[in-house]
């Protein structure tokens, strides 16, 4: 019996994806009774807590209660779909390097578990721009791309690291939910990401980056 009760059956999907995410809690004895609370109606497949800790709270080939509304690459009911991976931290501070170190590991196992791509590895904040921001500008996403856990504009071919395309149509081929009203959203979540202290409206160097990382997956 898995640990949260809250989840349910794939609806025919199976994992493509892993969506990581901070508690915004503050602790983790608190972040694990709020995901195994039935009244809670949310919940996470794995929960690594700053020591390195790594508890599974429903099983991988369950549906956790992880993601919400949102979409990446096209593809809608995420929490099908997907993997979440929950990090002990309430937003406002790094994350501890045994709990990085604890991070890539699992990461290396389920990506081989699932057959999982670089690409396929994204934060809550990327599927759902505008509504949720973890796991925040103080995580390492280079960190783990150098480790082929995740994506960097680095490598994507000196060619497209100097084009410009539109903003726009590169964000929609890296992945972002296509909502063509609400380009300062998916800015926003984009920067979290890449350039977490940018601020002001897009510039070059946003797009270079955008065009860099659609190029790599033409």
């Amino acid at each position: 019996m898995s640990p949260s009760p809250n989840h349910g059956d794939r609806r025919g999907q199976r994992p493509e994806l892993v969506v990581i995410h901070y508690t915004g809690m503050a602790d983790g004895p608190s972040a694990r009774a709020r995901l195994c609370d039935p009244t809670a109606e949310v919940s996470a497949h794995w929960l690594i807590h700053e020591n390195g800790l790594t508890e599974p709270l429903v099983p991988e080939d369950r549906r956790a209660w992880h993601a919400g509304a949102g979409s990446w690459q096209g593809r809608e009911d995420v929490n099908s779909r997907s993997i979440g991976i929950e990090l002990v931290n309430p937003g406002d501070r790094p994350f501890p390097e045994p709990q990085m170190a604890a991070l890539e590991a699992l990461l290396r196992k389920i990506m081989g578990r699932w057959g999982i791509a670089a690409d396929g590895v994204i934060g809550h904040s990327d599927m759902a721009p505008g509504r949720k921001i973890d796991p925040g500008p103080r995580f390492d996403w280079r960190r783990l791309a150098l480790k082929g856990l995740a994506i960097w504009p680095e490598g994507a071919g000196a060619e497209a690291a100097l084009a410009e395309g539109a903003l726009a149509d590169s964000l929609t081929r890296i992945g972002y939910p296509d909502l063509p009203d609400r380009l300062s959203d998916r800015l926003a979540a984009f920067r979290l990401r890449f350039r977490p202290w940018a601020d002001g409206p897009e510039d070059a160097t946003d797009r270079r980056i955008a065009a860099a990382l659609a190029y790599r997956r033409s």
